[in-house]
């Protein structure tokens, strides 16, 4: 394919892993923070093109895997009611709660429907006046300007039976939250490209500086990953750690300025709890007091709601990137992606599902284990 063919490129990918197994000289620790970052990197197999000093773990950059199973039991309590009609994303229907997923919740009868825009939802409010439409709004910043623009075009059309669920989470206050632990094990990170195409990367300096962790903002292709993977060991190796923009063709410093103020106008930040890692201090979104009539928190008291995590998943130490997912005693027997007992298995881009679909076959596309000779 035109564009992309090039960023797939089995010689060069060889040449940059050989270039990185000539500089390293000690163990390194990267964490990829995005999700989308994780299934690229085992479905083309490139940790095994990597020397054995260099160990990749998969960080929290997965929103479906994060979201608070408070949060889904609320949607599901939500969703519950007949008056409502619940719409979500499809990554989110078989997410499982404590009792069960909105698909189970569908199949009974239940108004659940999936929408492929928020602005699929709010035309569905305008559609429905005598019906409550409930958008479950989840995603790192990459989503943000979307939801955003949805709560702005409610608010404007005057649809009081729109609101949003609003479980939105940010990307630097989690690679702080990593790095503050004792047990950390992270010593550089590769960047989350999508969420700096909108946020822009000068956000992740101040990170650098104070955690002295190099950080190199990647995108998706084999080719992409490897060149930010280098970057990172070149920093490491000489004792340096700053913010390298590896994405360049997507990612400017700044971002996208129009997206950053629609977001600003609409959303405030706040502490947010994450799935297996706990509250984060403004490490989130919420609606600003202007949407109220919007927030779906405030229409509908359902926030006494009692969970039952799991007691063998080990999604937090996966997230934290402490485990890989196939220490799971549960992976690939009790949880699998059709059944799955925590949401790294059933996400599309969850690092369990990943290792489940492709980490028992042989290394798809490009990779082969080189000689960094």
């Amino acid at each position: 394919m035109k564009f992309l063919d090039e960023y797939r490129d089995g010689p060069a990918a060889t040449r940059i892993a050989r270039a990185i197994g000539r500089i390293v000289t000690r163990p390194w620790t990267i964490m990829e923070v995005c999700g989308g970052q994780t299934h690229a990197i085992v479905r083309y197999g490139l940790d095994s093109l990597l020397p054995p000093e260099v160990e990749l773990v998969h960080g929290p950059g997965c929103p479906v895997c994060v979201t608070p199973l408070e949060t889904i039991d609320r949607a599901h309590t939500i969703a519950n009611r007949p008056e409502v009609i619940f719409c979500s994303f499809g990554d989110m229907l078989r997410v499982p709660g404590s009792n069960g997923d909105l698909l189970r919740l569908k199949s009974q009868g239940c108004d659940v429907r999936v929408v492929y825009s928020p602005l699929d939802a709010v035309n569905l409010a305008g559609a429905n006046p005598h019906r409550m439409v409930v958008f479950f709004a989840i995603g790192f910043e990459t989503t943000a300007p979307a939801n955003a623009m949805a709560a702005w075009m409610a608010k404007k059309r005057g649809l009081t039976n729109f609101s949003m669920l609003v479980s939105h989470v940010l990307v630097p206050p989690a690679i702080a939250a990593i790095l503050e632990p004792p047990d950390n094990r992270v010593q550089a990170f590769i960047g989350p490209g999508h969420v700096c195409t909108v946020m822009g990367s000068g956000e992740y300096q101040s990170l650098a500086e104070k955690y002295r962790v190099p950080i190199v903002i990647a995108g998706f292709e084999p080719l992409d990953l490897l060149e930010s993977i280098l970057g990172a060991v070149e920093q490491l190796e000489v004792g340096r750690a700053e913010v390298e923009n590896r994405y360049a063709r997507a990612v400017r410093e700044d971002g996208n300025p129009r997206s950053r103020q629609l977001i600003a106008d609409v959303f405030e930040v706040c502490d947010r709890k994450w799935r297996g890692v706990g509250t984060i201090p403004r490490s989130g979104y919420r609606l600003r007091d202007e949407y109220r009539d919007h927030d779906t928190e405030h229409l509908f008291a359902v926030r006494d709601i009692e969970t039952r995590e799991s007691a063998v998943c080990i999604s937090g130490d996966i997230l934290r990137g402490l485990k890989k997912p196939h220490q799971c005693p549960a992976f690939g027997k009790q949880c699998t992606p059709h059944t799955p007992l925590g949401a790294t298995m059933v996400s599309s881009e969850g690092a369990c599902a990943a290792y489940h679909q492709y980490g028992k076959l042989e290394p798809l596309g490009i990779a082969a284990k080189v000689d960094p000779a």
